[in-house]
């Protein structure tokens, strides 16, 4: 462990050195560097550089890019106080719940910021290893190579992140010298070809060397071919969206590769809670996850956004993992109806049956007999079912009512379907309020990891964190099948995956387009992306955009609700389609081209 974090630190501080380009500190920093053979003396230090980019990867990407494809989408939401200053941080992340950001928004400036590092680190790996005689460190020519295909993966998997946000306006880095490059091209356009074949490429000339997954689990951890062959999945998929160019087809025939187990031993899995729970490195379906470890490496976007400080009076756990409680799900319902003490309103109107958006409104979209639909509970064995904590809250195992804080201190912590003022804090009641206006019990909240109680002797936190599973897969064929105009094939494909959700004797409902659809077409599609993937970081990306819904869509408060600061119209401005380079990169970097939307 001594050789991994020494190598890490001196390659991550290498690596920021040359990738100074993208940091917003103006003073240059000089580091010296020894010479790799001093550190590369045989295949297990060679596994440690290696292993070093999973930590940089994991704690450059999660938490921001969780945050930029999660917040503006339609299924999650970071709420504010009454309006109050708690959790608004002068706007920083309701800018991305309103879709209000500029190249000034300090949220964008921290993603930028953090999407650097690994690519930076990825180019100074692949350098050193590509000078090493494998034969000098007692390894064979292609467990070496099998090395630098992972480095090589994982760097186009931190730029494909880049690229879904910022496009064709990103710099092409794949060096190690001191020279600071600018756009890929001055044309957006041509600069999003440019990175997406880069990407293609890299992908393409590397994951034959990549081990692929022989049921054992031994690459669930690791850059794999399965994994590989997924990402170049995702850019076909999207392909359309990010260069114009239709490669559906294409798509569909790596998805049927990659089920028919080409690239790797992958099955859905039977139970949808193995995916989630301790020990998911197992799970069949998992195709990669970023190992975790508590008080190692843990992210703090599982959950913790979630739950209220007092956290631990619900599961029976504490740790040093502390609850933030500024993130819902977006609500089904609007603020009309009988108010109810402490619970927001009866007899509220729905946005999807009442309203008729086909977007947001993830509860009411679950059909009733999915058996994720119930509250989170986990008995003393560590058993759990459900993945929403709604309604009255109470410890799990001992059944006291568990209290809430700030506008509801001291009274029942009662979770509602709903985002309203509903003590006239900060801003009278209105039918619709944007998550400016929440009081501490609004909106139900996502578990989608669970967390044990004490009892159990496993701690939530060492679930690994699943970035790629074989159901993706499932429904990228059926969006394909869908957009070749069989909706039969579709419907087909997603119910392979849908079926583990319904007990038998409600086998049935998946052959129906679920709550507010009545046919299997595009509508029917997106929601069910959003259904399954729920929570995990990628609905703006897999979902929104590619169906034109991302600014053109309505859900929740657009287009009804209102601020004195800004407009929050049904329909927004299509700029907001691509994030913006932050001001201050622009400064650091003269030959970085803005987006010419902004």
């Amino acid at each position: 462990m001594k050789i991994k974090r020494h190598i890490f630190g001196l390659l991550a501080a290498t690596a920021l050195a040359a990738g100074t380009w993208s940091c917003t500190d103006l003073d240059e920093v000089t580091f010296d560097r020894i010479d790799a053979s001093t550190y590369y003396q045989d295949e297990s230090s060679v596994k440690g550089a290696v292993a070093s980019i999973y930590a940089s990867a994991a704690s450059g990407f999660l938490e921001y890019f969780w945050y930029l494809n999660e917040f503006p989408a339609d299924q999650i939401a970071w709420r504010t106080w009454n309006g109050g200053a708690w959790g608004y941080d002068e706007a920083a992340k309701f800018v991305l719940s309103s879709q209000t950001w500029n190249s000034e928004s300090v949220i964008i400036r921290q993603a930028w910021e953090h999407a650097w590092e690994t690519i930076g680190l990825c180019n100074t790996l692949i350098n050193d290893l590509e000078q090493l005689n494998p034969a000098a460190l007692a390894m064979t020519d292609a467990q070496l190579r099998s090395y630098i295909a992972e480095v090589r993966t994982m760097r186009a998997w931190a730029y494909y992140n880049n690229f879904e946000l910022w496009g064709g306006a990103l710099p092409l880095n794949v060096s190690v010298g001191g020279d600071i490059p600018g756009s890929a091209d001055p044309d957006f356009n041509k600069g999003c070809e440019v990175i997406w074949n880069f990407i293609a490429d890299e992908l393409d000339g590397c994951y034959a060397d990549l081990t692929a997954e022989d049921g054992s689990s031994a690459t669930r951890n690791r850059m794999n071919q399965g994994m590989n062959r997924m990402l170049k999945m995702r850019l076909l998929l999207n392909s359309q969206l990010f260069t114009g160019v239709d490669r559906y087809s294409e798509c569909a025939t790596l998805c049927q590769e990659i089920i028919d187990g080409k690239y790797g031993t992958y099955n859905l899995a039977s139970d949808y809670r193995t995916i989630y729970s301790v020990g998911n490195a197992n799970c069949p379906e998992v195709v990669f996850a970023f190992a975790m470890e508590a008080g190692r490496m843990t992210n703090n976007n599982r959950n913790t956004p979630f739950l209220p400080y007092n956290y631990d009076e619900m599961f029976d756990f504490s740790c040093d993992q502390g609850g933030w409680n500024c993130t819902c799900l977006v609500p089904s319902k609007d603020n009309t109806g009988t108010l109810v003490p402490n619970a927001g309103s009866e007899g509220a109107k729905s946005f999807l049956f009442d309203y008729g958006d086909k977007l947001g409104a993830p509860f009411d979209r679950m059909n009733d007999k999915d058996i994720r639909k119930q509250p989170f509970k986990c008995d003393a064995a560590g058993n759990w079912q459900g993945i929403f904590a709604m309604g009255a809250q109470t410890n799990y195992l001992t059944g006291e009512p568990v209290l809430a804080d700030a506008d509801l201190q001291d009274k029942p912590l009662i979770y509602v379907d709903q985002v309203g003022t509903f003590l006239n804090l900060g801003r009278q009641l209105e039918p619709v309020m944007s998550p400016r206006w929440g009081q501490t019990n609004s909106g139900f909240r996502v578990l989608r990891y669970p967390v044990y109680p004490s009892s159990a002797g496993l701690d939530w936190r060492d679930a690994g964190q699943v970035e790629f599973r074989l159901a993706e897969v499932y429904y990228t064929l059926a969006e394909c099948r869908l957009r070749a105009g069989s909706a039969d094939a579709a419907r087909q494909l997603v119910n392979e995956v849908r079926q583990r959700y319904y007990a038998p004797g409600d086998a049935a409902e998946i052959e129906k387009p679920g709550p507010g659809f009545d046919s299997f077409d595009a509508d029917w599609m997106l929601s069910e992306w959003g259904l399954e993937f729920l929570d995990e970081g990628r609905r703006r990306r897999t979902d929104l955009r590619r169906f034109d819904k991302f600014t053109q869509g309505q859900w929740w408060f657009f287009g009804r609700a209102t601020e004195t600061d800004r407009e929050l119209p049904a329909r927004r401005d299509r700029r907001y389609e691509w994030y913006p380079l932050p001001q201050v990169a622009l400064m650091v970097n003269p030959g970085l081209v803005q987006n010419p939307n902004y």
